[in-house]
């Protein structure tokens, strides 16, 4: 049998279908509000909260977010710091200070963020079952959250009995084992600018991200803003392309992997793609580049 759910989750639409019971579904949803409650940077109480408010001192985590941490580092190395974790104050400042659903769409002007020297490589400590991150520093874990939260999912639903597994996290889809009728599981990569998909993707085991500077937009002062954050400026980037999709092995992996894709210019947008995963850009005008 296949079950199926969708609900909201880490300021996010979750949609959740599993080849097995809705014992199955249920534990899906019970672990995705422990990451949620242990990872959301709008909760005063969650261990994220607690890392950044004591920021340069170490503080006990939890498995799972020594993990988050740990995999943060290594999509920094990996885009050559296109990917920064270390960007909460820059997007704070531009008005993504609180969830999405809580925040006024026509904001008034900011001040420019007070930029500081960041580490670079980042240095996000982790021991065991302590971490700290550097002093004045604050960290987001936004999507590379969400991409692995369906990672840590898709694994706990498989390890319990699914047969197939597919978890989609605010765009941020992993999916193993058999869908219905016996099939890969199908991804659709929705054009930013027409009704049609860019394409279709077959997966039996793996993960695609998308990340788009046409969601999650609001006003700050009169001024478009945006998530996608240069980390050279610590403002709303000037994106090569609206749009990037990535497949990968895990869905951290693949949310990553979107950010060099958006940012790098556009002959050198796939440089950090590697070996076994692939990418497209959707760009202004609605042309599709790919690897």
């Amino acid at each position: 049998m296949f079950s199926d759910a969708r609900f909201r989750a880490m300021g996010s639409d979750v949609h959740l279908v599993v080849h097995g019971s809705q014992a199955l579904v249920d534990l899906a949803v019970t672990r995705l509000a422990a990451l949620e409650a242990a990872w959301s940077r709008f909760r005063p109480d969650s261990e994220i909260s607690r890392l950044n408010a004591g920021a340069g001192r170490w503080l006990e985590v939890s498995a799972p977010t020594a993990l988050l941490l740990q995999r943060a580092v290594e999509g920094w190395r990996l885009t050559g710091g296109a990917y920064d974790p270390l960007l909460l104050h820059a997007l704070q400042a531009a008005g993504y200070d609180r969830s999405f659903e809580a925040l006024d769409p026509a904001l008034p002007a900011v001040p420019p963020a007070r930029w500081w020297n960041r580490p670079l490589p980042p240095e996000i400590e982790v021991n065991g079952s302590a971490a700290r991150i550097p002093a004045g520093a604050g960290f987001d874990p936004g999507g590379i959250g969400k991409g692995l939260a369906a990672d840590l999912v898709t694994a706990d639903l498989m390890a319990a009995g699914a047969v197939g597994v597919c978890v989609s996290v605010g765009g941020d889809v992993r999916v193993r084992g058999t869908a219905p009728g016996g099939t890969p599981w199908t991804i659709a990569v929705e054009h930013p600018l027409a009704a049609a998909p860019v394409t279709l993707v077959g997966l039996w085991d793996g993960a695609l991200a998308t990340s788009s500077v046409l969601r999650r937009v609001w006003q700050a002062g009169g001024r478009p803003r945006h998530h996608i954050i240069e980390p050279d400026t610590g403002v709303p980037a000037r994106t090569t392309a609206d749009l990037a999709s990535v497949i990968a092995g895990d869905g951290w992996l693949a949310e990553v992997l979107t950010k060099p894709v958006l940012l790098r210019p556009a002959d050198r947008r796939f440089d950090n793609v590697p070996s076994g995963c692939a990418a497209l850009a959707v760009v202004a005008d609605g042309t599709v580049a790919a690897t």
